[in-house]
Order: C-alpha cells, then structure tokens, then sequence
C-alpha cells in the first residue's frame, strides 16, 4: 500500500518545501483541520533529524498563522500520536494542527488529554482520575533520573 503522505492528493497540498508538506487531513476533526508531515518517510520521532524536527515546528507555526489568517479560530488543538498504541493510523510521522471556535465543542476541557481516557473514565470524578493517573514516587524518580541523564 501507498503512504498517503509520500504520494498525498496534490489537492490536498497546501505547501511543501525541501523538508516539509503541509496537508489538508483527509478525515477532519474539525474544519481547516491541517497535518504538517516530512517529506521522507518516517515513522518514529527518534528517525527524524534535527533539522526535520525543527522544520515540522516551524511548519506548525505556518499552518497556525494561515489558518489564523483565513478561518479566524478562536484556538488550536496540536498534538501527534506517535505509535499504533497511541492511536497513530498512517505509519507516518504527522502532526495535526486543528483550528477551534467559541461553541465547536460542548466541553472543551481537557483538551487533548481527553484522547487518554476510556469511557469509564468520564465516569470518575477529576480527583478520581488525578490520583490513579498519578505516578508514584520510585516512578518519578526514576523519570528525573532518566532525564538528567540524558543533559
């Protein structure tokens, strides 16, 4: 099968160059709903060089700015799901850049976090959920370690 985003609809290209293309997303969350992707396929985070990393940020920031321009959003939604088990279906490295308005939504809290919870969860109260996602201390410190690590 085809990537879709190595070989995407030339009507749904909005801009590329060199290291980039910006896409309208073909199933949209909401209207003007944008992917910036690199042009090599890629599909994990740690694949992408540098240079590849900063230009998908400064795609983000063309794709706000245009969509600012055009559609008028109140707000943005940004995000990449990264791996099948965290809902990524194009084994190709995307970010998603989703305009938001005043009343799209009947309860935006949460935003992006809403993504990780089951529908049992939306039955817990929020204290609920804060305790029994929260990490325990032997993970914590092993998470500090990790990064301090890694400076």
């Amino acid at each position: 099968m085809k990537c879709p985003f190595c070989e995407p609809d030339e009507r749904n290209v909005l801009y590329e160059d060199s290291l980039i293309k910006i896409l309208i997303d073909s199933y949209p969350a909401n209207r003007g709903h944008l992917l910036v992707v690199p042009r090599r396929h890629v599909e994990r985070w740690e694949d992408l060089t540098e240079e590849e990393k900063i230009s998908l940020i400064r795609g983000m920031e063309l794709a706000m700015k245009a969509l600012r321009k055009a559609l008028n959003p109140d707000a943005f939604n940004v995000g990449m799901n990264l791996g099948r088990e965290a809902g990524q279906t194009v084994p190709h490295l995307h970010l998603h850049v989703i305009p938001r308005w005043k009343g799209d939504s009947k309860n935006p809290r949460g935003g992006v976090r809403k993504a990780v919870l089951d529908l049992e969860d939306e039955n817990l109260s929020l204290k609920e959920r804060w305790v029994r996602n929260r990490m325990s201390e032997e993970e914590v410190e092993s998470l500090r370690k990790a990064l301090n690590a890694l400076i």
